[in-house]
């Protein structure tokens, strides 16, 4: 990375690339219950992506945050904790789940690729890459800041030493990404919260991810 930004596309145009994704109930709900058009953007893409690859037979790798209550995730609060309802898909994109064509991770950490770890050293994520012969991935999820940006930067650093071949790059959708909000009269009523610009957040996130070497597109071209 270094100085050199890689080019920002405006729209990616896909034919057999795959996607993944993070979208539970759990990390919307951390935010206020009013209606939030960045998040329910975020839903309406993936959902709407989501039913274009499986209609294809494109492969699809979706990870869903579930955590054991007496698994702590600081410096996080409690979420996504297995019972609790959040740790499952929103309802538009309960589908997934019957689907053929994805593969489920419940992960417990929020580092996507490190939760594909297995106890004999073995990565689901790499092994699907591998299954499928993966070039590119579509990234699309929620939090752009957190989930995402800590997925896409451990699969990139992957990528560099080999470990997840033969992929070559990872695409985030920017429209298909959210973040929460958590304005600053609200973040000093918390102890030990800090406050989080919803909009700047993700635009950091998106920048972030795209300083490690991924590529930022606010369109999808259907083929």
């Amino acid at each position: 990375s270094g100085g050199c930004m890689p080019p920002c596309r405006k729209s990616w145009s896909f034919a057999g690339c795959s996607t993944m994704g993070t979208r539970v109930n759990g990390w919307r709900l951390q935010a206020p219950v009013t209606p939030n058009k960045q998040i329910e953007k975020m839903v309406e893409e993936s959902t709407r992506l989501a039913k274009v690859f499986c209609q294809r037979n494109w492969p699809v790798f979706a990870f869903l945050d579930t955590h054991h209550p007496d698994k702590p995730e600081p410096p996080f609060p409690p979420h996504c904790i297995i019972g609790s309802g959040e740790e499952n898909f929103v309802p538009a994109l309960e589908w997934l789940e019957n689907d053929p064509n994805v593969t489920m991770r419940r992960k417990d950490c929020i580092d996507g690729y490190l939760a594909s770890f297995e106890k004999d050293g073995s990565n689901v994520f790499s092994e699907w890459v591998a299954k499928f012969q993966i070039k590119t991935v579509l990234v699309v999820g929620i939090c752009t800041d957190y989930c995402v940006l800590d997925f896409v930067s451990s699969t990139l650093a992957a990528r560099n030493i080999g470990r997840v071949p033969p992929l070559e790059d990872v695409v985030i959708y920017s429209e298909g990404c959210a973040t929460f909000d958590l304005p600053v009269e609200v973040a000093r009523s918390m102890k030990g919260a800090l406050a989080h610009p919803q909009d700047l957040m993700h635009h950091m996130g998106l920048y972030m991810a795209k300083s490690r070497g991924a590529k930022i597109v606010d369109g999808i071209l259907e083929e």
